[in-house]
């Protein structure tokens, strides 16, 4: 399979946990690198993006209570794009409204729509309409479904901005950002043969392990017999190539 096991081990020097996965490359220097790519790697992934207010200099103290009271309803991760700038300003409006699982709620009904009515995809998709006709098209049908301020006013932005095609990848990335607030890590583990349920258990230990904030990780499984052995594991757009057939074409790369 994949690998061999997982050994945990607990340094004298601190109370900090080390994981090594041992993998088909059975060595010590093998098994070290591997630790070193997982911490690395989801150490990033779940690296909440909070500015510290202490390093700035506060001028009058209502400016750093203003300050500070922004930063609490930022996303704790970072995402960019086109998609993460509204999804990143409706989650900053529904954070203070204390709106945020009811405004997830009605993007997920809106996503759901868009996949399964093809009317709605269309009207969303179609250019041909002006945008200011979309956005009063829009905002008429949301209200009609009593949908929240905050989800018409990012709808009807999106229309006014002829952006309205882009509300499935915002509704997308606004799923991410509530993901990563409940501390829930999503990873996609590629392997040449079907993983048993034990390791899977262990590697999404190992993540959960390695990943600051994580609370829990959900694993979604691929088999790929191209890889020859070892593993593949995808986090958003964060890629950890642990695979026979990237060792091969690393060693065909190196002179001889």
């Amino acid at each position: 399979p994949c690998f061999h096991t997982l050994t945990h081990h607990t340094s004298r020097s601190s109370s900090a946990s080390r994981l090594y996965l041992l993998c088909l490359f059975s060595s010590s220097s093998d098994a070290d690198l591997c630790f070193r790519s997982f911490n690395t790697m989801f150490s990033a992934v779940a690296r909440k993006s909070v500015r510290s207010v202490a390093a700035s200099v506060p001028v009058r103290r209502v400016a750093v209570r203003s300050f500070a009271t922004e930063e609490a309803h930022r996303p704790v991760i970072s995402l960019h794009g086109l998609a993460a700038r509204y999804a990143n300003a409706t989650y900053v409006a529904a954070s203070k409204a204390k709106a945020l699982d009811k405004v997830e709620s009605e993007l997920n009904g809106l996503l759901a729509a868009a996949s399964e009515s093809p009317a709605f995809s269309g009207f969303l998709e179609n250019p041909l309409i002006p945008r200011e006709e979309k956005a009063v098209e829009i905002e008429k049908l949301l209200k009609e479904k009593k949908v929240s301020d905050i989800t018409i006013n990012l709808c009807t932005t999106l229309a006014g901005n002829a952006r309205l095609n882009e509300l499935p990848k915002v509704a997308t990335t606004f799923g991410q950002l509530m993901k990563a607030k409940r501390g829930q890590v999503d990873a996609t583990i590629i392997s040449a043969d079907a993983l048993t349920k034990k390791e899977t258990d262990q590697i999404a230990a190992a993540i959960k392990a390695t990943s600051k904030g994580a609370q829990e990780v959900v694993i979604s499984s691929k088999v790929d017999p191209g890889i020859i052995g070892g593993i593949q594991v995808q986090i958003g757009d964060q890629f950890l190539d642990l695979s026979i057939r990237s060792r091969i074409e690393e060693l065909s790369r190196t002179p001889v």
